[in-house]
């Protein structure tokens, strides 16, 4: 593998000081149900803040992330190229072979103290996720949320896992001295669909229900209505429902993005649709023909079609990422003193 090829920005492969080199790497395999199949490459990454490169369209500059690869397993998932950097398969590799940055609290801890920090916005969960499965074994989230809170540092976290409730306690303490975001990412409510292009996460309706416990508990929750997945996910019967739903779960707003299609991903998707949907390649083709972004034209009608139905249902539109703190009120009751567990991905 080509770890020692791993830069600063972890975003690309230019000349510069290594994230980690090959003699840090620790593989391991667990052999339990949630982790069968499953392998993970431990290292102790030299650097945890990473830039977002000048021409991404993200409205973020930095972001964290303590895992590569991620098993939820997204056909469409358009971080699968990064897994190319290694060496590692961009296909099955990618929601399989882990890469856990076992050391990423105290590492962002260290740069977060730095006088050349300036305190800006922090994303996470932009990449891969960072409340995947592997985050019930490593625990790595908690301390980073504890970092970020103690400079007071305002974050934003978006997550299909619902393994963020785990947190709830340390968001709910970072959101009162700081801007936190959270955004839940639903592109869609079919179970059907859901089945097949994103296996190895929780049913839609299991993420709503994070929405809810998150509102409930005074965190504002956007949803990152991602992707629309044309011809699949696009009816407008299928956007009213998926509005709807996200509405009764309490989101303060909804984020239409319509699917796109990166190297990498581009070619691990088309090969699924070959496989369950043939008579839809040549659409594919047409419609993508100009790159990894759909039309212009279809992008437009999409976001209007769901933008009408979030102020039909009392929701409005956000920009994902963007950080809100919770009101300065009296804390709720506190809950029942039980052990926080992982909601069932069905």
């Amino acid at each position: 593998m080509r770890w020692e090829n791993l830069t600063d920005s972890d975003h690309a492969r230019a000349a510069g000081p290594a994230l980690f080199g090959a003699d840090a790497v620790t593989v391991r395999t667990v052999d339990t149900p949630e982790f069968r199949g499953i392998t993970f490459h431990e290292v102790r990454a030299r650097s945890i803040l990473n830039r977002v490169p000048g021409a991404s369209r993200m409205p973020f500059e930095w972001t964290v992330n303590p895992y590569r690869g991620c098993s939820h397993a997204c056909v469409y998932c358009f971080a699968r190229k990064t897994h190319s950097y290694l060496d590692l398969d961009t296909g099955l590799g990618f929601d399989s072979q882990i890469v856990v940055k076992v050391n990423a609290p105290e590492l962002l801890r260290r740069q977060l103290a730095s006088p050349r920090w300036q305190g800006e916005h922090v994303a996470m969960g932009t990449n891969v996720d960072c409340y995947q499965r592997a985050e019930g074994r490593y625990r790595l989230m908690p301390g980073i949320i504890e970092a970020l809170t103690e400079r007071a540092n305002p974050f934003s976290i978006l997550t299909k896992g619902t393994l963020i409730l785990r947190d709830l306690e340390l968001l709910t303490r970072a959101a009162q001295v700081t801007d936190v975001g959270i955004s839940v990412s639903v592109g869609f409510t079919d179970a059907g669909l859901w089945c097949t292009v994103e296996p190895g996460t929780p049913a839609p309706e299991r993420r709503l229900d994070v929405v809810r416990t998150l509102t409930e508990h005074g965190i504002g929750c956007g949803v990152l209505m991602a992707p629309v997945i044309p011809f699949l996910g696009d009816e407008p019967a299928q956007l009213r429902a998926t509005v709807r739903a996200v509405a009764a779960a309490g989101a303060t707003s909804v984020t239409p993005l319509v699917l796109h299609l990166r190297p990498g991903a581009r070619e691990w998707f088309m090969s699924w649709l070959g496989q369950h949907h043939p008579h839809l390649v040549r659409r594919y083709e047409r419609l993508y023909a100009e790159g990894a972004y759909a039309p212009k034209w279809y992008q437009r009608r999409i976001t209007g079609q769901v933008h009408a139905l979030a102020r039909e249902y009392g929701i409005g539109p956000n920009r994902p990422g963007m950080p809100r703190r919770t009101e300065r009120r009296d804390p709720p009751a506190p809950p029942p003193a039980t052990e926080p567990v992982q909601l069932s991905l069905l």
